[in-house]
């Protein structure tokens, strides 16, 4: 086989410098934009239900638990799946003879189906109607499994003679029956025996 000529030569080196400069470039033009590739691998964030105008009841062995309206209701799925109520929602607890005993209400909620805990944010309202008692708080937890409510932050509860304030929040029962307010202030008026 003969060497190949100086021009077959000066050939090949442009045919392989021209292959290792597209190579190069194909690779170095390859970017990741990180917004993208967080959108792309993110779960899906929509909304599997959407209820609008819900009113819903729940029964324990055939006996009515609570109710719960809201104007927007929004059900997610997922390794901790929740519904939320992004406009607000009601919910009233009743007792044994199916009569309104507590209501719940704000601005905005969210119930979690793993801890089965219920967040209330913004106006948050609890009226024990057979007391005719009110806590006004601006956040507070419902733990359905424990059946109590409780908050961290400051809280307002109107009773028939009193209006108590907690500084660092309080803690009851989730009809609002007996509760405890942490570091109150206010008037007080005690009875004597």
């Amino acid at each position: 086989m003969e060497p190949p000529s100086p021009s077959g030569r000066l050939l090949r080196t442009f045919i392989t410098l021209g292959l290792v400069g597209y190579m190069l470039a194909m690779l170095l033009s390859c970017e990741n934009d990180m917004l993208r590739v967080y959108e792309v691998t993110q779960k899906d964030t929509l909304p599997i239900v959407s209820s609008f105008n819900m009113d819903a009841i729940y029964t324990e062995m055939g006996r009515l638990q609570f109710r719960i309206k809201a104007p927007v209701a929004l059900g997610y799925t997922g390794e901790d799946s929740y519904q939320e109520f992004p406009q607000g929602f009601s919910l009233i607890f009743f007792d044994s003879l199916m009569n309104p005993k507590t209501e719940l209400t704000a601005d905005y909620g969210i119930s979690y189906d793993r801890t089965k805990t219920m967040e209330a944010r913004r106006n948050v309202e609890v009226h024990n109607y057979d007391k005719n008692e009110r806590i006004n708080t601006e956040y507070m937890v419902w733990d359905q499994q424990q059946k109590i409510i409780y908050s961290n932050v400051f809280v307002k509860i109107t009773t028939k003679t009193n209006v108590i304030y907690g500084e660092n929040g309080f803690e009851a029962d989730e009809s609002f029956n007996n509760w405890v307010i942490k570091k109150p202030t206010g008037e007080i008026e005690v009875e004597k025996n």
